[in-house]
């Protein structure tokens, strides 16, 4: 909604432009990166001035989300039993490097099972490339209207894969400074968590507004889900406060 006297600079100082702007990101792993393939098809328009789209854009959406869910919680539960069965049940409690865990599954599990961890946090490393670097590189293009899509080859999105390099090469960077990658990586997994509570917020109140989402703001049972999940994040990150003070 505009407001008398209102420049563009004002308008763009807002925190949904902000947030319009960064898009996907912001909280990458449920998100399509181009809905509309406005950055890799000219014709392409965004969704709320082309609303014919959005039923094929929003099926594709919905399939590639409920199957990376899948995967991703499937992944996740086969990460806690196997580490319950093998380094917890032998008493192995405190790990504190990758190559720490490799070795104390050796005596464990035997040989193949310590080339079968290395092979694992090799492929989780090469995923976390588009992953990882690519919603930097997301969230920068976004606020700065730089070309962005991995479907771009990277000479017509330079900046773009200039981001996703940089990144990959910080990562790797830190792996030879003295800093504890897995407290590292444990601390940005806090951080991200703490952090998601007001963006959700943000993304619920913007989602309700026909003046950003147009004809699709969201039903009244997403309105209640969102909410929902908004309200337990914020419990847990709560209790987090909590419990670290105790």
């Amino acid at each position: 909604m505009s407001h008398p006297g209102e420049t563009a600079k004002d308008k763009d100082a807002r925190p949904e432009s902000w947030l319009k702007k960064l898009g996907p990101g912001l909280i990458t792993g449920a998100a399509d990166d181009d809905p509309s393939g406005i950055a890799t098809n000219p014709q392409a328009r965004t969704l709320k001035d082309a609303p014919n789209q959005a039923r094929a854009n929003f099926s594709r959406i919905k399939v590639d989300t409920f199957i990376g869910m899948a995967f991703s919680n499937l992944v996740a539960f086969f990460i806690i039993l196997t580490t319950a069965v093998t380094l917890n049940l032998h008493g192995v409690t405190e790990i504190q490097t990758s190559t720490q865990a490799a070795s104390a599954l050796r005596p464990i599990a035997g040989e193949f099972a310590f080339w079968l961890f290395s092979a694992g946090i090799i492929g989780t490393g090469l995923l976390a490339i588009p992953v990882l670097a690519g919603s930097a590189a997301y969230a920068m293009a976004g606020a700065f209207h730089w070309r962005n899509s991995l479907e771009l080859k990277p000479p017509m999105a330079k900046s773009f894969y200039g981001i996703i390099a940089l990144s990959t090469i910080i990562g790797v960077g830190l792996c030879f400074t003295p800093i504890n990658l897995i407290k590292a990586l444990y601390w940005s997994a806090v951080i991200n968590g703490v952090i998601s509570v007001p963006i959700m917020t943000l993304m619920m109140l913007m989602a309700v507004r026909p003046d950003i989402m147009g004809q699709f703001v969201i039903t009244f049972r997403l309105k209640v889900l969102g909410w929902l999940c908004t309200t337990v994040m914020a419990i847990a990150v709560a209790a987090m406060f909590w419990s670290l003070g105790k």
